[in-house]
């Protein structure tokens, strides 16, 4: 499978096989990180009318990414982006993005920031080549050194 025969679109993160995902990705944090260092979005906060949640599945509809986004006051922030190991490095990410930045404008933000951990090698390898770039903490964020905080204009 390539990022070719994946669909994106709006989720609910209520739902188990969604669940599960957002569960896996916590997981994964939680091996790399202290739980300070941690800066999931809830299954409920997921579901706060500022946040926009979309899932990718594969041909045979099997979820196998997902994505959010928070708007706030002419901004945006990229939160639980997640693929499924056995997906990774054909261009999911990249779709979830994309997805999520085009989302972003229509609601009118004019940037998009993101904090990641400095383990997350692949993701921030992503976000430069999507042309986000470093920046300090943000929002409610304090400097951590195991947080990379980046952003991207949208205009």
């Amino acid at each position: 499978m390539n990022s070719q025969h994946c669909i994106i679109d709006l989720d609910d993160p209520t739902r188990p096989e969604i669940a599960a995902l957002l569960q896996a990705g916590e997981e994964y944090g939680a091996s790399l990180y202290p739980s300070e260092s941690n800066h999931f979005l809830s299954i409920d906060a997921l579901k706060a009318d500022n946040v926009i949640f979309v899932s990718a599945r594969d041909p045979d509809q099997k979820a196998i990414g997902t994505a959010a986004l928070a708007l706030f006051d002419g901004w945006a922030e990229l939160k639980r982006m997640w693929v499924i190991p056995e997906a990774r490095g054909k261009g999911i990410s990249r779709l979830l993005l994309n997805d999520l930045e085009n989302r972003a404008r229509t609601a009118g933000a004019t940037c998009i920031r993101l904090e990641t951990g400095v383990a997350n090698i692949e993701a921030i390898g992503l976000y430069n080549k999507a042309g986000f770039s470093l920046c300090g903490p943000f929002a409610n964020y304090l400097p951590d050194p195991l947080s990379v905080f980046m952003q991207k204009s949208l205009c």
